[in-house]
């Protein structure tokens, strides 16, 4: 039989994650893509608490401040372009209220932190081995907030300063947390501001590293999952990308998504989300009218459903959902 495109080897994951325990997903926009999917079906997923972050030290850096415990001061904050930021942080949490700001921002990091203790699993996304480094204090920092360029030295990160950085994180996390499962994998989205070979060294590096880190943990630790190859080296079509012809359309999120979703969730979380997926296309359902006998009975018929999943699977927290149907019959 004629084969038309390269199939990639999916990886056997011994340690499956569900409904049952909880997980954390840190890092780049595709590691957001995947868990936001993740949380619309109800599984207890923390998503990118210090917002979206792309390169190895600064989520590195993020794991250390949630394991020591830091409390962000206002020493830790600058303001410009009319706001309060943190260089530790996305723009997403930038405020005009320093004090309102950092309420948030260090709610965020205690949630986490007991996420990070009862989680069965880490997932992370490199996105780019570049990195901008603040010329007066040496901080690498998580996001630029549009402040100028010459404000930061730019540079890659060379293999041994990724495990450097990421070995004592490891450490840390296993004394942290013992049964804590490592996923690494590399966002597909490509990073041509410098051109498309920068590109592949960037991303070459990011393979280098997780493989060191792979071999000095072991793969009872440290698994990897293949997004980048599952683009470039099985659908390898620019079919498959956004307009921009960098970022990935919705096919292809889906596909890598499907893939994903295939190899770590266990039977049971299987079940569960195949059973959502036959209620959740009713939250896009628009009728002309909101108030018509027919579109109220309807949305009663989709709530009585997930009142029914919650009684026969107690340990789920369907109330996202439920909510989002009974605001429908007041919208």
């Amino acid at each position: 039989m004629i084969k038309f495109r390269t199939e990639v080897e999916l990886p056997e994951f011994s340690k499956k994650m569900g409904y049952r325990h909880q997980s954390l997903m840190i890092g780049s926009c595709f590691a957001e893509n995947i868990g936001i999917w993740l949380q619309n079906r109800c599984l207890p997923v923390m998503v990118n608490p210090f917002g979206i972050l792309y390169n190895p030290v600064s989520i590195a850096n993020s794991l250390e401040y949630l394991i020591t415990g830091k409390i962000f001061t206002l020493q830790d904050l600058f303001y410009a372009n009319g706001v309060y930021s943190s260089f530790s942080h996305h723009s997403r949490f930038s405020d005009s209220d320093p004090e309102s700001m950092l309420r948030h921002i260090n709610a965020q990091t205690t949630e986490t932190l007991n996420t990070l203790k009862n989680s069965s699993h880490l997932f992370i996304t490199f996105g780019t081995s570049w990195v901008f480094q603040h010329k007066i204090n040496g901080e690498i920092v998580s996001n630029c907030h549009k402040l100028p360029a010459a404000t930061f030295n730019r540079y890659r990160l060379s293999v041994i300063q990724i495990t450097d950085y990421w070995i004592p994180i490891i450490e840390q996390l296993r004394q942290l947390n013992p049964d804590l499962h490592l996923v690494f994998t590399v966002s597909p989205i490509r990073h041509l501001k410098d051109g498309a070979h920068e590109n592949q060294l960037s991303k070459s590096t990011l393979f280098l590293g997780i493989d060191a880190l792979s071999a000095h943990f072991g793969n009872e630790l440290i698994s990897y999952f293949p997004s980048f190859e599952l683009l470039h080296d099985e659908l390898r079509d620019y079919r498959f990308y956004a307009t921009d012809m960098t970022h990935l359309s919705e096919i292809a999120i889906d596909f890598i998504r499907e893939k994903f979703v295939t190899v770590i969730l266990d039977q049971e979380a299987k079940t569960i989300v195949n059973e959502l997926d036959k209620i959740l296309p009713g939250l896009n359902h628009r009728p002309k009218n909101s108030e018509e006998a027919g579109y109220i009975s309807f949305i009663g018929h989709q709530i009585e459903k997930m009142n029914q999943l919650q009684s026969k699977y107690h340990f789920v927290d369907f109330s996202r959902v439920i909510k989002k149907f009974n605001k429908k019959t007041t919208d």
